[in-house]
């Protein structure tokens, strides 16, 4: 029996060659979609849960509140951390300290690579539960001076050899010897960066301003993670933590309050606003799942449109097996093997797709998603996605077509009623409802990008380089100047504590005549070397420009414009602005540098004079000058000062560009889908079209008989589906409209929306529509009346 629905099953869809390819590509689309997005997904989700404690970990986050807003972060004092694993150690299983993740440059012999890595307390590859493949927890950071590395550093640096208690030369000026190497922490995980970890001991002996941190409450540059005892509930161990550093607050407005942030939260729920989380990266999980969803359903009324459209051709089949006694069952049963053959063949050609997009797929999300080919649950869920794939776009054919009343079917009575076709333009106005969404919502992602690139960002990024300065080259800095202006490609060199893309310092302590009593305010603070400006090109907007010809300079300050506002001084030039207690004088203002988020107000940020606290380089590139030649002389300079460094450098403009790609990648991907909607869409429009055509080809040939042209054919035959999609448009609008809105809300510099946005994607969806449907009205159109007349 089976057998037979099988052959009767292939045969039908051998039969209507154009439907069943409509059906199977449409189908095939629709659900290598739903896998891409479904792998997508399941990356995101699964985040972090390479950590064995991945339940159990947690990061210490402390919100404070200065110039009036409420910030939330990871920057944590010792004292406090301190503090907690010793008042509530029994809450914890394991507690660490850790540094940020930067670079440091490992050397052994001629080999040098810069990895970046953290300095961290003993029990931290434990709680991380790295796989040591040399060396185990218990020795791995006891002693000062040893160094765990991952597989792929020990690999680059001594081959094939076993690094175990192999020396090596960390930042060119200590010497650290090897005592441990783990597994590379997969892509999908908040330490997939983390090459090296040294010992926090080492910390302490090499930085004199960490040692001086343990005792100092309000210094917030440091890491705290700990893995909570099994016992302990982290909300309950998060309400005891909260207020530790309460009684050593700067003033009554600061307010630190810390919560243990879990790992389970960390990748997809890491926004906070007012010290309340608002979510994450979660919304980007429902946002593709949602289209997932939606492009598979596209696919599936494709099906469901073109079997109940093919249901008169069917009409007589479905008589003649009634009336020899086939059960409505059997005839159910019977449509949905076929449904079912659709989707396997669908399947299969949906995984070819998937397997030959997965690396362009990964490139535009920015993943490393591997196909699961080694999971059974993998196969398991694709079966079942198989079964309910092929029941939701068989049913409602496999149900409508076995009602039909067999005698009058053979009789010849038999028609489907002027309402069947209802359903049908139900499902197409459904299709382009989403299709259209999902084009509105591209244009305005592609807008506010573009509308966040073009804002003026106050200074000039091209062809400037920012270069970390190496242990070698403190103290250099007027003999490196002076070489690199000499090699006539330099326009400008100079020394900065933080890049024009990033504010790496916030600091209190500044103080002047008429500021609020008891007010706390939190500045950007930047040190900067006499040639910043000239370097990057700031825009001076009163006083002047920090200067050799005055001496004073080094005690001024220059502001940015959100800094003078912040201050309340109308006429700042000249006043004199404490900094813990130091007086100082305003020298000059600055147009406002986007340093920070594009999306966001500029930060109220002041730049002093200071050598000692530099720690990057800035280079100008002389205008006009080929840059690849202007580069090689630029690291001939840098190898003559500092031969045992290697040459690193990144560009300001591509370090900009960086700040949107989050936002690009949901642009692009959205893009993407919508265009793929799209495209099902017109290939289910397509089929009807071609249907509808064949439908009416005796109406065509008597109105061409009596004169019609080929353009009212074609109007004749197109409006319909116009009226839909108009229909959709109608619906789609304030759909979009309230989710966009929304969305474009969570950014202080937005677009407003426009409704030229809607009437441009209504209008490309009729141009889509009609490009979709004058082929097959055109072409029926054109038709010879006799040969459509010939039977009557």
């Amino acid at each position: 029996m089976i057998r037979n629905y099988l052959k009767i099953a292939l045969r039908n869809l051998l039969k209507s060659k154009v439907y069943s390819f409509i059906n199977i590509v449409g189908l095939a689309v629709g659900i290598a979609v739903a896998m891409l997005i479904g792998l997508w997904v399941w990356d995101e989700v699964s985040y972090n849960r390479y950590h064995k404690n991945y339940n159990h970990l947690v990061q210490a986050w402390i919100s404070q509140t200065f110039n009036g807003q409420t910030g939330t972060g990871t920057a944590v004092s010792i004292p406090a951390v301190t503090e907690m694993a010793t008042k509530y150690g029994a809450d914890f299983k394991h507690t660490s300290l850790a540094s940020w993740n930067y670079g440091h440059l490992l050397t052994n012999g001629e080999k040098k690579i810069n990895k970046s890595g953290m300095y961290a307390q003993q029990g931290f590859p434990e709680m991380l539960s790295l796989k040591m493949i040399r060396g185990d927890y218990a020795t791995a950071l006891t002693n000062p001076g040893s160094i765990v590395i991952a597989e792929s550093v020990a690999r680059a640096l001594f081959g094939n050899e076993d690094p175990l208690n192999k020396p090596l030369k960390l930042d060119i000026k200590r010497d650290v010897k090897v005592t441990g190497v783990y597994e590379d922490i997969p892509f999908n995980s908040n330490f997939n960066e983390l090459m090296l970890i040294l010992p926090w001991a080492d910390y302490l002996s090499a930085e004199n301003w960490v040692k001086e941190a343990q005792t100092q409450w309000g210094n917030h540059s440091f890491q705290f993670f700990a893995q909570v005892a099994d016992h302990a509930d982290v909300e309950k161990v998060s309400l005891k933590i909260r207020d530790v550093e309460m009684p050593h607050a700067f003033s009554k407005t600061d307010k630190p309050q810390y919560m243990l942030h879990p790992m389970s939260r960390w990748h997809l729920y890491s926004d906070f606003k007012n010290g309340k989380n608002v979510g994450g990266a979660i919304q980007f999980v429902w946002l593709f799942t949602i289209i997932g969803i939606f492009v598979l359903l596209l696919a599936c009324i494709n099906f469901m449109n073109l079997s109940t459209a093919r249901s008169e051709k069917r009409a007589k089949e479905v008589g003649i097996r009634k009336s020899i006694g086939s059960l409505r069952s059997q005839l159910v049963f019977q449509f949905l093997s076929e449904s079912f053959l659709v989707v396997c063949f669908a399947l299969l050609l949906a995984l070819i797709i998937v397997l030959l997009t997965l690396p362009a797929f990964n490139e535009l999300a920015g993943k490393k998603v591997h196909f699961p080919y080694n999971y059974p649950q993998f196969w398991l869920a694709l079966v079942v996605f198989a079964l309910f794939t092929g029941l939701i776009s068989g049913s409602y054919p496999a149900f409508y077509l076995s009602s039909f009343n067999p005698l009058a079917v053979l009789k010849g009575t038999f028609k489907v009623g002027k309402w069947s076709a209802v359903p049908r333009k139900v499902m197409v106005v459904m299709q382009f409802t989403v299709s259209i969404t999902l084009i509105i919502g591209t244009i305005i992602v592609f807008q506010q990008i573009q509308h966040a690139k073009n804002r003026p960002v106050g200074y000039d990024r091209q062809g400037l380089l920012q270069i970390n300065i190496s242990p070698n080259m403190f103290g250099k800095y007027y003999p490196l100047r002076d070489d690199l202006l000499k090699t006539g490609v330099v326009y400008e060199m100079s020394e900065s504590s933080s890049p024009t893309t990033g504010i790496y310092s916030n600091q209190i302590g500044f103080e002047w005549e008429g500021m609020e009593p008891g007010s706390l305010p939190l500045f950007g603070t930047i040190a900067c070397t006499h040639d910043f400006g000239k370097t990057i090109g700031w825009k001076i907007v009163q006083g002047r420009d920090f200067s050799r010809e005055f001496s004073t300079d080094t005690a001024g300050f220059i502001l940015n414009e959100s800094a003078v506002k912040l201050t309340g001084i109308k006429n700042i030039i000249g006043k004199t602005i404490r900094y813990n207690g130091s007086p100082r004088q305003v020298v000059g203002v600055i147009k406002d540098m986007v340093m920070q988020s594009p999306y966001e107000p500029a930060v109220p940020t002041i730049f002093l004079m200071n050598y000692e606290w530099a720690n990057l380089i800035n280079v100008k590139l002389m205008p006009g000058k080929p840059v690849d030649q202007a580069l090689k002389k630029v690291e001939a300079i840098f190898r003559k000062h500092d031969p045992d460094s290697p040459f690193e450098f990144k560009f300001a403009d591509e370090e900009y560009e960086a700040k949107f790609r989050a936002e690009e990648r949901i642009g692009k991907l959205a893009r993407v889908f919508a265009v793929l909607a799209v495209f099902i869409s017109c290939l289910g429009l397509f089929g009807l079209a071609a249907y509808t055509a064949e439908q009416r080809t005796k109406e065509i040939g008597i109105r061409k008989a009596l004169g019609a042209s080929v353009a009212q054919m074609w109007a004749m035959l197109s409006k319909e589906f116009v009226y839909l999609v108009v229909l959709s448009c109608v619906i789609a609008s304030p759909i979009a409209l309230f989710f966009l809105n929304d969305w474009l809300n969570k950014y202080e510099y937005h677009i407003q929306l426009s409704w030229v946005v809607f009437a441009v994607s209504a209008i490309l969806a009729v141009l889509i529509t009609l490009l979709t449907v004058s082929f097959q009205a055109v072409k029926a159109a054109l038709m010879n009346p006799v040969k459509s007349l010939r039977s009557e």
